[in-house]
């Protein structure tokens, strides 16, 4: 195989660099990466460095210029914006399974024993994601519950069944997708999240959108909505349409909770999924 030109090789490798870095990863590079001769990691060494230090960003010419997810939102309730990770580059590096979950895990050795907004005073367990890293469908909700903070899981309780049902009836298994939340610490009495709480977990969101990288993302209820799309509009606007974030397709439903509460929009949320499964190419299971 022909080695590629200085200039492209160290183009590739810094980009590579930089994407690792946004995952908090310093190690994977060695894994896959252009063709290098002996010795060429060492002569590009002084290149990489600010790179890995955080000291380069993305000059992705379609997000140059942008506001990061969420900074609309913020700048709207006059608190400071969020530092979000980068928008992933147009033309990322295909990791398999293992490098997935040890990513996903490098994240969540990240958020620690996390004490970044107030919302950790009150929990008992961190409830980081439930599912497969190589999902092609990825489900986000609000905030964790009583059952999610006593099990350390995503939609456990009774939405959670109501979600189980609800990924059933499009033909998958709940292991065979991806649930997380915009905040990962329960937030008093199931309250909202507040905009510095929800700002300050969001980051750890996008990073783990960015290592799953789902065709399609649903969105379930009004705060996953607004975080990932950044700007706060009714529901009813959002819905019924496919949005773009970070590379995947993104479809906004009713959270499951609320329709415990008001069962008459089950008919609604069953549109939207349908949704999603025409992006994704499913069909519907026959009913016994």
């Amino acid at each position: 195989m022909p080695r590629l030109p200085d200039s492209a090789l160290r183009d590739a490798l810094i980009e590579r660099m930089r994407f690792y870095r946004d995952l908090g990863l310093t190690d994977f590079y060695r894994r896959a990466v252009p063709v290098i001769e002996p010795g060429a990691e060492a002569e590009l060494a002084p290149a990489l460095a600010p790179v890995l230090a955080g000291e380069v960003e993305s000059h992705d010419p379609q997000t140059a210029g942008a506001p990061s997810e969420g900074g609309l939102f913020a700048e709207e309730l006059a608190i400071p914006a969020r530092r979000s990770s980068p928008a992933p580059p147009a033309a990322l590096p295909i990791l398999t399974f293992e490098e997935r979950a040890a990513a996903l895990k490098s994240i969540l050795d990240d958020i620690g024993d996390c004490t970044r907004c107030a919302l950790h005073k009150g929990r008992n367990k961190i409830v980081f994601a439930d599912g497969s890293p190589m999902a092609r469908l990825m489900f986000v909700g609000e905030g964790p519950g009583a059952d999610e903070d006593a099990q350390g899981l995503p939609f456990v309780g009774r939405a959670g069944q109501l979600l189980n049902n609800m990924i059933a009836a499009m033909g998958l298994k709940r292991e065979e997708v991806y649930i997380a939340n915009v905040v990962k610490c329960r937030p008093p009495g199931n309250r909202t999240p507040e905009p510095a709480e929800a700002n300050t977990c969001s980051p750890f969101l996008f990073r783990q959108i960015d290592v799953v990288r789902p065709e399609v993302i649903v969105a379930l209820g009004a705060t996953a909505a607004t975080y990932l799309l950044g700007q706060r509009q009714p529901l009813a606007a959002l819905r019924g349409r496919v949005h773009s974030f970070r590379g995947s397709k993104l479809i906004v439903t009713y959270h499951p909770a609320f329709l415990l509460r008001d069962p008459r929009q089950k008919k609604e949320a069953w549109a939207d999924l349908q949704i999603a499964m025409r992006e994704l190419g499913l069909k519907a299971p026959a009913r016994a």
